[in-house]
Formats: C-alpha cells, structure tokens, sequence
C-alpha cells in the first residue's frame, strides 16, 4: 500500500483496530488522528470514577506518544478532520490533504442535548469529565436527566460518594430500554437513597432547582444530562457515505463506499447501534481482517453488559429489536432472573439482578 491505512478517531474503537491491524501485518503503515490529545483512558469508567476517588488525569492509562510506539503506528493528535474525498482517496484537515489507502472512521458518538433552558453537563469524554469534577466542588446536590444505563451508573457512583441524588426521566422505570419491570423495581429499592421522578419531564434548571413540565420543581445544585448518544455522521453524510441512525456498514464493516469503512458508536449495522465495549472487540478483528484483504464477517456473540451499580448489581443482554417474546421473572429481595422467550420458549435474551449475577455466563453459552 502507497498510502497509509487511516483511523480517524482516538478513541477504543480507533485504537483497537490499529492493534489489530498491526497483529495482522507488522509493516504496513498506519495512521490514527484525533481531535483530541489521542491519549488512552477508559471511557467507560467515566461513570463510576467519583466514588472511587478517581481523578481525570488518573483515568489516562498511557499518552498517545506511548501508543504509537508500542503500536507501531503514526498519531497525529489535535487535528480535526474536515472533509472525506472517496473519488481521490484523500482526507482534508486543516494542515491540507492527506492520502490513505483504506479508511476507518471511529468518530465516536455525541450526547443527545435535550432542550432544558439552563447550565446542564454532560461526559463522553476526559475533557467533559474533568468540567463536571469541577462543578461538583463543594456541591451536595446533584440531579440526573435520564434513568438509562449511564444515568444509574452516575447515580450510583456520586450516591456512594456521598451527594444527595435525584434522576428524572420520561419513562416508567429505570433501564427502561433494558430491563423488564420487576428488574427496574428491584433496581429501584436496592439504590434506595436516589430520589427516582419518573413520566417526568424537566424543562430548565434555574436558581438552584430543576423545573419540570408539569410546574412543580426539585433544588439541586449541579444538572447532569445523561439521556444517550447520537452516532457522529456529519462526516460521512458529507462524503456521500449511506447513514441512517449511524454510519451504516455491512457484513465486512464496510461502508457504501467499499475502500472506507466504520466501526465503534458512529456504527449502524443491521440497524443497531451499540455503543458498548465488546462489540468493537468483536468487530475489530473483523475490520483487520477485511483491511488486509482476508473476508471475516461480522458476527457477535451474546454480549452480557454488566451495568456498574455495586448497590444493584444488574447484567443485562437484551434482545434484538423487533424479536417477539415476553419476559418472565423470577426471584426475590437478594436477586432477580428474567428471561425473554420467544416461540416455544426459546431464550432469546435475559437480565439477572444481585446474586442472579452469578449465572451471566451459564446464560450466555445457552443463548449463543
């Protein structure tokens, strides 16, 4: 290859599939920008670092200089990329046009931004997370938008930090989108000490106290916003690249233009977004393979997501969207198990609470 293969993206997904890339091929070149410092941390741990008395600077696991040498590959950090050229195979950022020979977008996903008037915070990255710590010295009260699983997981851990902790969210329960009722409830009482607002929905945060639709208002000192992410396909959609919810891939990760291809948050394939950390295990590994010129189709195992509240200890691996099934539940104050059956009682997803945990991996071989 003339041209370097290029990763824009600094992130897991983008690191990962250099890594794999050069466990393929020691001597090809490789190339990862990011807008940001490159460095590498775990984004996941930016939802229960407080309580745990970890600070931003403590998350970052090694520079970028680090990662390029022990890769083996070239990070340019600090430089965004502003357009995609598919006809000549060519990127343009703010220092000109760059060549590559194939391209991996992982650009990561955005915070869905609600319109509540008022300061609100939001992390997805060190950065955001290093402006929420700061925000939250010498405050006590701390309310959450959104009961999903990044809202519980910030619940727990300023909870068990000690601040007084209040969630709304528009839906019914907590991990509406994951977990039956009986496994919301029971999540409920187990972090017993978060004020749960539920078919609430909040309007502004002013003068110390969160406003919600229907007139009535709760104090909090510090708004956190943690209602999901939107994949980044601003880029793509730019270049003429097929998107949809994200950046839409096949079964070879490639995108609608064969050389270019997408993996991590920006992804969509079949549909789905997964913003979690196994799928882009899985999928880089593919993504190497196809790069290089050997065909791996993506296929991925049951992915239990292990949801981080030690106060409600909760693994969850959802169905499909669209899979006709019904939960069916079981269990008691210290665990709940609920499984999802589908025709003649196939198990086609499940969620386990407290010491239900244990049977995550028993589950999984028997749903794979």
């Amino acid at each position: 290859m003339d041209e370097p293969i290029v990763i824009v993206g600094g992130g897991l997904a983008g690191y990962q599939s250099a890594k794999e890339i050069r466990r393929l091929d020691g001597q090809v070149p490789i190339c990862l920008i990011s807008s940001d410092g490159a460095d590498f941390y775990s984004k996941p741990m930016l939802s229960n670092a407080f309580a745990s008395g970890k600070t931003p600077d403590s998350l970052i696991l090694k520079r970028a200089s680090e990662m390029a040498s022990e890769i083996g590959i070239e990070v340019i950090h600090e430089r965004k990329v502003d357009a995609i050229h598919p006809e000549s195979r060519e990127i343009s950022t703010g220092e000109g046009r760059m060549g590559y020979s194939k391209l991996v977008l992982a650009l990561g996903a955005d915070p869905i931004r609600l319109p509540v008037e008022g300061e609100m915070y939001s992390v997805n990255d060190l950065l955001d997370y290093r402006k929420f710590r700061q925000a939250l010295a010498g405050k006590r009260r701390i309310a959450i938008l959104g009961a999903g699983l990044i809202g519980c997981e910030f619940a727990n851990d300023l909870l068990s930090a000690g601040f007084e902790v209040d969630v709304f969210d528009i839906a019914s329960q907590p991990l509406g989108r994951l977990v039956p009722p009986e496994c919301g409830e029971w999540i409920m009482k187990r972090m017993k000490g978060v004020g749960w607002h539920f078919n609430a929905s909040v309007t502004r945060f002013e003068e110390g106290r969160v406003h919600l639709a229907d007139g009535s208002s709760h104090a909090a000192d510090v708004l956190l916003s943690a209602v999901g992410l939107v994949p980044r396909t601003k880029l793509a959609l730019d270049a003429g690249l097929a998107c949809g919810r994200g950046i839409r891939v096949n079964e070879f990760l490639q995108t609608s233009v064969g050389d270019i291809h997408a993996i991590g948050d920006c992804m969509e394939f079949e549909g789905m977004v997964l913003p979690f950390v196994m799928p882009i295990m899985h999928a880089s590994k593919a993504l190497a393979s196809n790069i290089l010129g050997k065909e791996m189709k993506l296929a991925f195992p049951p992915m239990p997501v292990v949801v981080k509240t030690p106060l409600a200890p909760t693994v969850v691996c959802p169905p499909k969207p669209g899979l006709d099934g019904a939960w069916h539940t079981e269990g008691g104050e210290e665990g709940m198990k609920s499984l999802f059956l589908g025709e003649e009682g196939k198990m086609l997803g499940f969620c386990l609470c407290g010491k239900a945990v244990s049977e995550k991996n028993a589950l999984a071989r028997t749903l794979g």
